[in-house]
C-alpha cells in the first residue's frame, strides 16, 4: 500500500482469523538467503517507493505488433508439496502467497512491456506430482516432462514450480535458457527461501528472465548498487532483493524477440481464469467491461471511461491493433505481418479489436532452403548461433569438430549435463547437439564473461582450429543457468534429426508429415496443428477455393484490382509514349528535315528520331538547330536565340562543323567581299567541289552551337511561296532559290569588317558535293 510517500506492507496475522499486520516498509527485515553469494552487511533501504513510482504511471498501451508492444505471459504457478507443508498445510495461505508472488513478478516485468497474468495456480496436497529433490536438475526435468502432459488440458505459456525444498549448495532456481513458449522447455524451479513473497518473487523473474534469453549480466551493465539491491539477473543476489531490469537485459530481450522467440505473447488472455477476481482498472477486459484502460490516473484511451469501463458514446472498440480511432477494421486487414520465415500473418476478423493469438509454423516444419528446422517460430542455424557468439563472420566448424572435442565430457567438450549435473559425453550421432564449434578470426566471443576455448585438429592433411566457448561462472553460480555455450534445441544435426535435449532425434516425434498431409499441398500446419492456405485456398483442409489463411489467424482479405489497373494504365501510356514517337519520326520524315516538328523542346529532346541518312534525303542533319527556312532573299537559324553584339565588335567566327569534324571555312578574299557587298542581289553562280561521302556518326549528335547570323530581332516574314518539296533522287544540284544571301552586321562605322560565312548543311545527294562561296555550280553550265 502506497500512501504519500510513505509505503506499508499488509499481511494476515499468523494465526488469526480476520486480522492483519500492518509496517511500514523501511521495517521489513528479510533473512540472509541468496543465490550465489552472501552479503556480509545486509540493509534493510526502502525500495518501495521507488518501485511503486516506477510502474504506477506507466500506461498499458495496445499496439500494432512490434519489440515495444505489450507482451502478455499466461503463467501457471504450482506448489509441490513440501512448500504446502511449509506454509502449515493451509492451503488458502499457500495460494495467497503465490498470488503475492506472481503479483510482484507482474510489477517487475511491466517496466518491459511484458504483463504476468496468472492463469493457473495449483497446490499439491497429497503428495508432489513429479519428482522433486535437492538435484535441481533432475528436479526441472522432471517438471518440465510433468508440464507437458498438463498442456494438454490447461493451455498456458509458462510454468514455474514453488518448492519448499532446498536445493544442493547455493542454488536456489534453475530454468532453461531462451526457451519462453516452448512446449517441451518453458519453465522454471524456484526454491522458497523467504518468509515474503517478495524474496521469492526476485528469483523467479530470474529464472523467467532465462526463459527470456536473458542471461547474467557483466560488471558494466547493473546501474543499481548493491545496496539498493541490484538488478534482477545478477549471477547472486542478497537482501534487499533486486527489483530493476537494465539495458542489457532490453537488449538481450529484443535479440531473442528479433529471432523469433516468444511467439505466443502476443494474445491477451482469458479473463475467465485470471486469479485475484475481477476489477475495473486492472488492464484487462474481463466479463462486464466494455473497456478496461487502467486506473484513472493513468488511463489516456480516447475510447474508454476509466471510471466505468465502459465505452464512450459512439465508440465501438477501445483496445487492440483491430480498433483504429475507435472503429472495428474490416475483415481481412493485416494487423500482424510475417515477422520472420518460420512466421505467419494474422488477420483482423472484423468481429473483435484484438488481433488473433501469434501463430507460427509447426516445429519441425523446413525452413532456410532445407538447412534448419522451425522450433518456436524460431529457423535455428549453425551459422546464425556462431554469428551471436562471435560476431559477423563466424561461421561452424567441420563435423569432425564437434566429433573430436564434445566426446571428451568435460566442462569444454559435452552434450550437456545429466540428472545429477555431471557433464554427459556425447555419442558420436550426438555430437552436434554437443558445445557448438565455430570458426572465427575474433580474438574473442562477444559476451564479456566468455572465453574461447580452441582445439586444433588435423584433417585431410592439414590443421583445423576449432572455437568453442565458456561463459565463467564461479563454482556458486555454476548452477543456475544451463550452458549458453550448447547447440540450441530444434537446430538441425541431420537428415530428418533435430536437437533435442542434447540428442540428436528424429523429427518424427514432431508429427509434423501427419499434419501437412490434410493440408492437400495448398498450405502448411502452424503450431495448432491447423492448416494456414495459402491464398486461393478456402481453410480448414485447402481443398476448395477461397481467400487463404487459417481458422485461428483470420481470412486473407480478398486479391486488390489496383495492380490489374495499374497494368491497363501503364500498358496505354506506354502505348501513346510510342505513337507519338512514331509520329515524330513520320512527320520528319515527310518534311525532309526541312522544318521541325512543333513540340516543346523537352519532348523534343526525349522523342527525338534517331540520326540516319537517306539518299531522298536533302542533307544528313538531323538536330533541329542545324534546319533552314529559305525565305526570299534571306535564310535564318530556327529555334536559335540571338544576342546582341556591339558594332565595334567584330563579327564572330562561324562554328565548326561539329557533326563531321570539319573546320570552320577560310575568311573569304577581299574582292569577293566587296562584290558580295556592292550586289545585295543573286550572287554569281558558285561552283561545287565533288567530294567523298562521309559514314553516319558512330555516337549521338552533340547539342548544336549557339551562332550569331544576324542582328535582325525581328520576327521573319513568312515565305512569299511555299517551300520546295522533297528532292528528286535524280537531281545533282540543290535548288536556288535567288542565289546565296551573306547576312553583315550593321555598318555603324566605315571599318573593313570581315564577313559572317553562311553555315550550309552538306548535301546527300547522287553526287556529293560541298559549295564554296565564289565558286560557280557546275550545273549553271546546263541551265544556261
Amino acid at each position: 500500500m502506497v500512501s504519500s510517500n510513505l509505503s506499508y506492507i499488509i499481511e494476515p496475522l499468523p494465526d488469526s482469523e480476520g486480522y492483519h499486520l500492518i509496517y511500514r516498509s523501511e521495517h521489513l527485515k528479510l533473512p540472509p538467503r541468496n543465490c550465489g553469494f552472501e552479503h556480509s552487511k545486509p540493509t534493510a533501504r526502502d525500495w518501495v517507493p521507488q518501485f511503486t513510482n516506477q510502474t504506477k504511471k506507466r500506461p498499458r498501451r495496445m499496439k500494432r505488433e512490434d519489440l515495444h508492444s505489450m507482451k502478455y505471459v499466461e503463467l501457471y504457478l504450482v506448489a509441490d508439496y513440501e512448500e504446502f507443508q511449509k506454509n502449515r498445510r493451509d492451503q488458502d495461505a499457500t495460494k495467497h502467497k503465490l498470488m503475492e508472488i506472481a503479483n510482484y513478478v507482474d510489477k517487475f516485468y511491466r517496466s518491459l512491456n511484458i504483463r504476468i497474468a496468472l492463469v493457473g495456480l495449483e497446490v499439491w496436497t497429497h503428495g508432489n506430482m513429479c519428482e522433486v529433490s535437492e538435484n535441481p536438475y533432475s528436479t526441472l526435468w522432471s517438471f518440465l516432462s510433468w508440464r507437458r502432459k498438463l498442456l494438454a488440458w490447461k493451455n498456458h505459456d509458462n510454468a514455474q514450480l514453488i518448492t519448499g525444498m532446498s536445493f544442493h549448495g547455493t542454488t536456489i532456481g534453475l530454468a532453461p535458457l531462451m526457451a519462453m513458449c516452448s512446449v517441451y522447455q518453458s519453465g522454471g524451479v524456484n526454491m522458497d527461501h523467504s518468509e515474503n513473497a517478495i524474496g521469492v518473487a526476485a528469483t523467479m523473474a530470474h529464472e523467467m528472465g532465462h526463459n527470456f534469453g536473458m542471461s547474467h549480466d557483466s560488471a558494466d551493465c547493473c546501474s543499481a548498487s548493491a545496496a539498493d539491491g541490484g538488478c534482477i539477473m545478477a549471477a547472486a543476489t542478497g537482501h534487499p532483493f533486486p527489483r530493476v531490469f537494465n539495458r542489457c537485459n532490453r537488449k538481450e530481450l529484443d535479440r531473442y524477440l528479433q529471432s523469433g522467440g516468444g511467439m505466443c505473447l502476443s494474445n491477451m488472455p482469458d479473463t475467465r481464469t485470471l486469479y485475484g477476481g475481477q476489477r475495473c482498472g486492472n488492464g484487462y477486459l474481463e466479463d462486464g467491461e466494455e473497456c478496461d484502460c487502467g486506473e484513472e490516473e493513468e488511463c489516456d484511451n480516447p475510447c474508454c471511461n476509466a471510471s466505468n469501463c465502459t465505452l464512450r458514446e459512439g465508440a465501438e472498440c477501445a483496445h487492440g491493433s483491430c480498433c483504429h480511432r475507435c472503429k472495428l477494421l474490416a475483415p481481412g486487414t493485416l494487423c500482424r505481418e510475417q515477422a520472420r520465415q518460420c512466421d505467419l500473418p494474422e488477420f483482423c476478423t472484423g468481429k473483435s479489436p484484438h488481433c488473433p493469438t501469434n501463430f507460427y509454423q509447426m516445429d519441425g516444419t523446413p525452413c532456410e532452403g532445407g538447412q534448419a528446422y522451425c522450433y518456436n517460430g524460431m529457423c535455428l542455424t549453425y551459422q546464425e548461433q556462431c554469428q551471436q557468439l562471435w560476431g559477423p563472420g563466424a561461421r561452424p566448424a567441420p563435423d569432425l569438430c564437434f566429433e573430436k572435442v564434445n566426446v571428451a565430457g568435460d566442462t569444454f567438450g559435452n552434450c550437456g549435463k545429466d540428472m545429477n549435473g555431471k557433464h554427459k559425453k556425447c555419442n558420436m550421432r550426438d555430437a552436434k547437439c554437443g558445445k557448438i564449434q565455430c570458426q572465427s578470426s575474433e580474438a574473442r566471443p562477444l559476451e564479456s564473461n566468455a572465453v574461447p576455448i580452441d582445439t586444433t585438429i588435423i584433417m585431410n592433411g592439414r590443421q583445423i582450429r576449432c572455437r568453442g566457448t565458456h561463459v565463467y561462472r564461479g563454482p556458486e553460480e555454476e548452477g543456475d543457468m544451463l550452458d549458453p555455450g550448447l547447440v540450441m534445441t530444434g537446430t538441425k544435426c541431420g537428415h530428418n534429426h533435430i536437437c533435442f535435449e542434447g540428442q540428436c532425434r528424429n523429427t518424427s516425434f514432431f508429427e509434423t508429415e501427419g499434419c501437412g498431409k490434410k493440408c492437400h499441398g495448398h498450405g502448411v500446419c502452424n503450431n495448432n496443428q491447423n492448416c494456414h492456405c495459402f491464398r486461393g485456398w478456402a481453410p480448414p483442409f485447402c481443398n476448395t477455393p477461397g481467400q487463404g489463411g487459417s481458422i485461428d489467424s483470420g481470412p486473407m482479405p480478398p486479391e486488390s484490382a489496383g495492380p490489374v489497373v495499374a497494368g491497363v494504365f501503364s500498358a496505354i501510356f506506354a502505348l501513346a509514349v510510342l505513337m507519338l514517337m512514331y509520329r515524330c519520326c513520320k512527320q520528319n520524315n515527310k518534311l525532309g528535315y526541312l522544318k521541325p516538328l512543333a513540340l516543346p523542346s523537352k519532348l523534343r529532346q526525349q522523342f527525338s528520331c534517331p540520326f540516319r541518312v537517306s539518299q531522298n534525303s536533302g542533307t544528313g542533319h538531323a538536330n533541329p538547330t542545324f534546319k533552314l527556312q529559305t525565305p526570299q532573299g534571306k535564310r535564318k537559324v530556327t529555334n536559335t536565340p540571338e544576342t546582341l553584339r556591339k558594332p565595334s565588335q567584330p563579327p564572330p567566327r562561324p562554328p565548326a562543323d561539329y557533326l563531321h569534324g570539319g573546320s570552320p571555312p577560310a575568311p573569304l578574299p577581299a574582292h569577293l567581299s566587296r562584290t558580295a557587298r556592292n550586289s545585295p542581289g543573286a550572287g554569281p553562280p558558285v561552283e561545287r567541289k565533288e567530294s567523298s561521302r562521309r559514314p553516319p556518326p558512330s555516337r549521338p549528335v552533340p547539342p548544336a552551337p549557339k551562332c550569331i547570323l544576324s542582328q535582325d530581332f525581328s520576327r521573319p516574314r513568312p515565305p512569299q511561296k511555299a517551300l520546295p518539296a522533297n528532292p528528286v533522287p535524280g537531281r545533282k544540284s540543290l535548288p536556288r532559290p535567288g542565289g546565296v544571301s551573306i547576312l553583315w552586321p550593321p555598318a555603324s562605322r566605315p571599318q573593313q569588317t570581315r564577313p559572317l560565312a553562311v553555315l550550309t548543311p552538306k548535301v546527300s545527294l547522287q553526287k556529293h558535293s560541298r559549295w564554296k562561296l565564289g565558286q560557280k555550280d557546275p550545273g549553271d553550265k546546263n541551265k544556261s
